[in-house]
């Protein structure tokens, strides 16, 4: 590891625990500082209202000045009843083609991603996905905490445990709601998830950015960021989204304005193979691109599944597509003026 990375992971690496919650209220009032919370979803009704009740409860309801100022959930496209449980929660929904109708939506976490900077207003955007289990607020508050008490930080990533948890019938095989950690330490992990991070985004950081060798989750879905560096970035709009930020927030604003918070352990429903192929050659291409910032010859992936007469070949397009940094949007870039 170069010694860069040495320093960095000891001084720019925490625990939610190190900053409490009336400390980074004082920081946010001296400040004057917003906070927005987005989670992007996409028929999440099992899990959405609960992690939208749990901010709700913690960090806004709760306490006498809130630290989220704004709670939204992004809507890609849910066939169940994520909007209606997510607003029943308390949060503010909002579908992804009703933000920027100019431009025709393309599917995507990155796009959903990109476009809630159209409806948001927080100086701090902190992202959290849609599908977590046994959700704690310090997710939202451990990795928001550098934001407001350093101005020299500008990025932070969760970092936490990712146990493989066997599942049965859309539920955690074993575990129940609200076992939480004591559950999973009575021996119902199987290995550690983060497939692709380890098989994928880990390797390509080291060979390739590793000043970014020191972030234990790179793929991880729950982040925190300044408004005025991600509307500088451009978004890759499908799963390659995670890996191009923090590669490109790297060469923007340096390694020391990045820092991830360890916020404990991490449950979420896990990804079947073919997706998770899926994922690696978005991801792959991310890179690719910001190595060469060229093309791909061949933008596609082929995959097999068994049918009754032998292997059948399955082609699935890799996401291709990247949004501009959203300050050269011509919406985004009126509202500012206003």
């Amino acid at each position: 590891m170069l010694e860069e990375v040495e320093r960095w992971l000891a001084d720019r690496s925490w625990s939610a625990a190190d900053r409490p919650l009336d400390q980074l209220l004082s920081a946010k009032r001296a400040a004057g500082t917003t906070v927005s919370v987005v989670l992007p979803a996409l028929d999440e009704e099992a899990t959405v209202g609960d992690i939208v009740e749990v901010i709700r409860r913690d960090l806004i309801d709760g306490l006498p000045v809130p630290l989220v100022d704004e709670l939204v959930v992004i809507d890609s496209g849910s066939t169940d009843r994520t909007a209606e449980f997510a607003a029943k929660a308390g949060a503010r929904v909002v579908h992804r083609d009703d933000i920027l109708p100019r431009i025709p939506a393309l599917p995507g976490k990155g796009e959903v991603l990109w476009r809630s900077l159209l409806a948001t207003t927080g100086d701090i955007v902190c992202f959290v996905d849609a599908d977590l289990r046994d959700f704690s607020a310090t997710f939202v508050s451990g990795i928001v905490g550098p934001l407001l008490t350093d101005p020299d930080i500008q990025f932070v990533k969760a970092m936490y445990d990712r146990p493989l948890v066997a599942e049965f019938d859309g539920e955690f095989d074993g575990l129940g709601p609200g076992t939480g950690f004591n559950g999973l330490a009575s021996g119902k992990t199987h290995g550690q998830g983060g497939r692709v991070t380890e098989l994928v985004a880990r390797p390509l950081l080291n060979l390739h950015w590793p000043r970014l060798a020191g972030f234990v989750q790179p793929l991880g879905g729950e982040y925190a960021v300044r408004r005025e560096l991600l509307e500088r970035l451009p978004f890759p709009v499908g799963y390659g989204v995670e890996l191009g930020l923090l590669v490109d927030a790297l060469h923007t604003v340096g390694l020391d304005a990045l820092a991830q918070v360890d916020v404990g352990v991490r449950l979420h429903r896990h990804q079947d193979g073919q997706a998770l192929g899926r994922m690696a050659a978005a991801i792959y291409r991310t890179a690719l691109v910001r190595l060469a910032r060229g093309h791909l010859v061949r933008p596609e992936l082929t995959q097999f599944e068994r049918g009754p007469d032998g292997f059948v070949p399955h082609t699935h397009a890799v996401d291709t597509e990247e949004r501009p940094p959203m300050r050269d949007v011509e919406e985004y870039a009126r509202r500012r003026v206003a």
